[in-house]
């Protein structure tokens, strides 16, 4: 009774347990990926905008779908509140700053 105390104190001052590490390496590397997508989803629209590759390819399309399902859902809030700069769309920028900010804060949590 006693001494499980201490040790549940001793083991949750001496650092994160190794579930813990897990879910913060899991939740991270999310984080990293959404990043990708959005930076290759913005990359993917540019090429299909001035016909350096077809939607027509089974291939395009299903990557450029896949793209679009993963990251418009995120992307439609901020495109609401953003002004409209003639053709530019700035919404997956901020995203990806949102995306560092939340991911600094959850370091900060564990480090």
């Amino acid at each position: 009774p006693a001494s499980s105390v201490i040790i549940l104190i001793w083991s949750s001052q001496s650092g994160p347990t190794l579930m813990e590490l897990a879910v913060f390496r899991l939740v991270d590397t999310v984080l990293t990926l959404l990043v990708w997508a959005v930076v290759i989803n913005a990359i993917l629209s540019w090429l299909v905008a001035f016909s350096v590759v077809d939607v027509r390819n089974r291939f395009v399309f299903l990557v450029y779908d896949t793209l679009n399902r993963l990251t418009d859902p995120l992307l439609k809030p901020i495109r609401r509140f953003m002004p409209n700069l003639g053709g530019v769309d700035l919404s997956p920028l901020v995203l990806i700053l949102l995306v560092f900010f939340a991911r600094d804060l959850w370091r900060g949590f564990f480090f």
